[in-house]
């Protein structure tokens, strides 16, 4: 009996071998849940919102984006990194992941908690100002600050992170000083600076470029080498007077740490297939999001250059930790 109860369980185990890698030939096999921790509206909503329709035709399963913001992307973050680790979340991520490991003390997660998945597109950053604001170009808008020093309010997207750091560069860059209203994400920023509740924000083109078509809104400069083809009026930094002012982000998708590297190959790829697709570039390009794609190896040195990057900027600008 002992005999045949061990056989049974070899052949069961030698059975339970090839049944792995078949699950995940056949994913998903169910909704695929997308997190993204930001406020519905903003750039990370909308371009998941892009990639997951595509995802969804491409898999014959639902892709969801689901919203979890606050904590300056804390919360939502903290979220997928105790997900199973399964391929069936996902976790929308970009420069404010890595910033956090170098501005959070007690951050409830690290590197080591995610896998890079792919990068979907670098963003730039648009200096918007409210229609009633009289200054027409950059230089215009520093003296326009620099005559009122901490009258002016300005939106940003959360506490800490990126938004922390596009502030105190251009602060220590110009020498302005101003109040700062935290909010939720860029989507909300750029309701509040068209309802005038501030007067200026530093959000990603894709949440702005057709406010700014439409004139409900002021560009005044953009980051970057060039300028976006979204709105070719708009002069880059550089060209407005301040070259050093440069906060391009990439944008990606992680998924939690020990999600097989062959589902983690697998999504990434049909993550590039999407990618490639002349309506989605288009789609993203004609918003201000240039479509950059990057496989998890890429991505993973990506986030690292990033950290070490951003730790000389932040020792620059003397921008404190938080709890």
């Amino acid at each position: 009996m002992r005999r045949f109860v061990l056989s049974c369980a070899f052949a069961g185990s030698l059975l339970a071998v090839p049944m792995a890698p078949a699950a995940q030939q056949n994913y998903p096999v169910r909704p695929v849940r997308v997190i993204t921790p930001y406020a519905p509206g903003g750039s990370s909503t909308i371009v998941s919102r892009i990639v997951a329709a595509q995802l969804t035709e491409l898999w014959g399963h639902s892709v969801i984006v689901d919203n979890r913001p606050g904590g300056n992307t804390i919360i939502g973050t903290q979220m997928g990194a105790r997900a199973n680790p399964d391929g069936y979340t996902l976790v929308f991520a970009n420069t404010t992941f890595a910033l956090n490991q170098l501005l959070i003390r007690r951050l409830p997660y690290s590197l080591k908690d995610f896998t890079p998945l792919a990068n979907i597109y670098d963003n730039e950053t648009i200096l918007a100002v409210h229609t009633s604001v009289p200054a027409k170009t950059l230089k215009e808008f520093i003296a326009y600050l620099k005559s009122r020093p901490d009258e002016v309010n300005h939106g940003a997207a959360g506490e800490g992170g990126l938004a922390e750091l596009r502030t105190a560069m251009f602060r220590l860059y110009t020498g302005t000083t101003f109040q700062n209203i935290n909010y939720k994400g860029s989507g909300p920023v750029v309701i509040a600076v068209m309802g005038g509740e501030v007067q200026f924000g530093m959000v990603p083109p894709i949440t702005v470029a057709g406010f700014v078509r439409d004139g409900k809104m002021r560009a005044l400069a953009v980051t970057g080498k060039k300028r976006l083809a979204a709105l070719p009026d708009v002069p880059t930094f550089a060209e407005a007077g301040l070259p050093a002012y440069n906060v391009t982000s990439w944008n990606g998708l992680l998924v939690p740490a020990g999600t097989p590297m062959v589902l983690v190959n697998r999504i990434s790829h049909d993550i590039e297939k999407v990618l490639q697709m002349p309506a989605v570039r288009e789609k993203l390009s004609s918003q201000g999001a240039e479509p950059s794609y990057a496989d998890p190896k890429e991505f993973a040195a990506i986030i690292k250059a990033d950290i070490e990057r951003f730790a000389k900027v932040i020792k620059e600008a003397n921008i404190p930790q938080v709890d």
